[in-house]
């Protein structure tokens, strides 16, 4: 048995279904640790296909190429150098299971199934995989291994069977979401406690549809002392030094300070954005700025994701845009470095009025022509989109999506969304973060990129005249409390009165929300941020009569 192992782990930002790139990135990995002389190289969840793969691992032809290329990864240990424990899904016995395989010597030495398989929230894997047995510690080079994916961290019972080990494995892809970061830590440490043991955990970085995998890796000690911690939100590959002294201990390494909640969302955002337009092959994208908050951190967030080359700002203004408007877009517009194109919607508005004067006689103005100038602007984004194959991303914020404050097919347009997982409130808080920070590896400028006058003039859709969010919507402050116990606690009514907010304002918010489920079901995808996205995480029916 030795007394001195050198582990490497691998946050790294996998493509699901690119199992050929994934390949390739694996091999890049493992050679960089051979050259720091790692004895195993630990890589996340899943790291041969990407997670979630979905229902690609249903398909057979999915599941061959995905083992095919974990034993072509084994052979590259022929050397008998650097080992490799990587994700993969793997079928045995006509059932596929989510596996973690110890690859040394040139062979897969021992293939570990997830036992415990979520179903809830993001999560589906009992629709694709079969639950494995209770694991077992796994030997190499004489070290107990205690190797746990992901949801196994999160069950005692799993921890209980692996108190042998001598060094615990948790492989993860995890997705993040406000305060995930802390529960790992404090899972990790729950396990910990129990058996008396260290833990090694590591996760995937990465941007998949409306998922965001933040990494966030780590290593805790027996003693509950965290010895190492990457980045989030950026690939790393670290060795960690290992010395068995009555007990394996780590070497300290490298200890990340944990970012602050509006960095945390600002960089999923970023590293969402970028991940959909550039695994997708969009060559851009377009917004349109309308001189209001929303669009402006949308720009920014772009700007910073792909570069200012890959932006087009698009104002479209009407009979009802202030002067204001457009000078607050032209100043996010020049901060940023994109030139802004102004295309007027009046000709067409006019037209349409035209056009349907017959049809709506005798009747008033009221929110169909509102929305007519909202569908304009969609159209002239998804021409431009179509035109020269810019993606269109739409800045509609959670409050918003949450009470149907949104046009069909007008500013809901789009491929994807920045904002779909983020409150007003948190759109003022992330912009004032970013006017004070530039994320690293950001492509945007340093300083100020949204004026001081968009961050606190009021809301307005300037669809009509002297137009405030307000006189439809209690104000955002109040709004987002209320939205936040309906949503992310699933509160009652009654509960939210009780906790101090107005009956007649809850009562109307409450109708609001569930009157758009419709709406939120025909919009594009987003990142998430909060634990109850309108995704995934919250699955509500269109047709519902229950009232509460």
């Amino acid at each position: 048995m030795t007394n001195k192992l050198t582990i490497s782990i691998a946050q790294q930002n996998y493509v699901v279904g690119d199992i050929e790139g994934n390949y390739h990135k694996a091999l890049e990995a493992r050679e960089w640790a051979l050259k720091k002389g790692a004895d195993l190289i630990v890589f996340p969840e899943l790291s041969v296909t990407g997670y979630p793969p979905e229902d690609l691992v249903l398909r057979p032809e999915f599941q061959r190429a995905a083992m095919e290329k974990a034993q072509k990864l084994a052979k590259v240990t022929s050397d008998g150098k650097t080992a490799m424990l990587v994700g993969c899904p793997w079928l045995e016995s006509g059932k596929v299971y989510n596996a973690a395989l110890l690859l040394t010597n040139g062979e897969i030495k021992s293939k570990q199934y997830k036992y415990d398989l979520p179903n809830y929230g993001v999560f589906d894997e009992k629709r694709v995989f079969l639950a494995g047995e209770m694991p077992q510690p796994v030997e190499f080079n004489g070290v107990r291994l205690g190797i746990m994916i992901c949801e196994d961290m999160w069950n005692m019972k799993v921890t209980d069977a692996l108190k042998d080990s001598d060094i615990l494995i948790s492989m993860n892809a995890s997705p993040f979401e406000i305060g995930k970061h802390k529960k790992r830590v404090e899972r990790a440490l729950m396990n910990i406690r129990v058996i008396r043991k260290p833990l090694i955990y590591v996760n995937q970085i990465c941007g998949q549809d409306d998922l965001v995998f933040d990494g966030d890796s780590f290593v805790i000690s027996e003693d509950e002392k965290i010895l190492l911690r990457l980045p989030g939100f950026r690939e790393y590959l670290e060795v960690t030094e290992w010395e068995n002294k009555a007990g394996w201990q780590c070497k300290s390494g490298n200890i990340e300070t944990p970012a602050s909640e509006e960095e945390r969302i600002y960089k999923a955002m970023m590293l969402g954005l970028k991940d959909y337009v550039e695994k997708n092959k969009f060559p851009g994208v377009v917004i349109g700025l309308s001189g209001g908050i929303d669009s402006a951190l949308t720009a920014a967030v772009a700007v910073d994701a792909l570069g200012k080359e890959k932006v087009r700002l698009v104002m479209m203004p009407s009979r009802y845009t202030s002067a204001e408007s457009l000078e607050d877009a032209q100043f996010v517009a020049d901060a940023l470095g994109v030139k802004l194109e102004n295309i007027s919607i009046e000709d067409a508005f006019s037209a349409f009025e035209d056009m349907l004067a017959p049809t709506f006689s005798g009747r008033k103005a009221d929110i169909t022509e509102e929305n007519l100038q909202s569908r304009i602007r969609g159209n002239i984004l998804m021409a431009i989109s179509n035109k020269f194959g810019h993606m269109v991303v739409s800045t509609g914020n959670k409050s918003e999506m949450s009470v149907g404050y949104a046009t069909l097919y007008g500013d809901m347009c789009g491929g994807y969304s920045v904002l779909k997982d983020v409150y007003k409130m948190q759109v003022y808080a992330v912009s004032r973060w970013r006017n004070e920070n530039k994320p690293q590896q950001a492509f945007g400028p340093e300083g100020v990129v949204i004026n001081k006058n968009i961050i606190t003039k009021a809301p307005t859709a300037e669809l009509k005249p002297n137009q405030k969010d307000e006189d439809s919507l209690p104000p955002y402050e109040i709004l987002d409390g209320i939205l936040e116990k309906l949503v992310e606690q699933e509160l009652s009514v009654e509960e939210i009165i009780t906790s101090g907010y107005e009956r007649a304002v809850v009562e109307k918010v409450y109708r609001m929300l569930h009157a758009a489920e419709y709406k939120r079901r025909q919009s594009p995808p987003g990142v998430k941020i909060s634990k109850k996205p309108f995704s995934r995480d919250r699955r509500y029916p269109i047709t519902n009569k229950f009232s509460g």
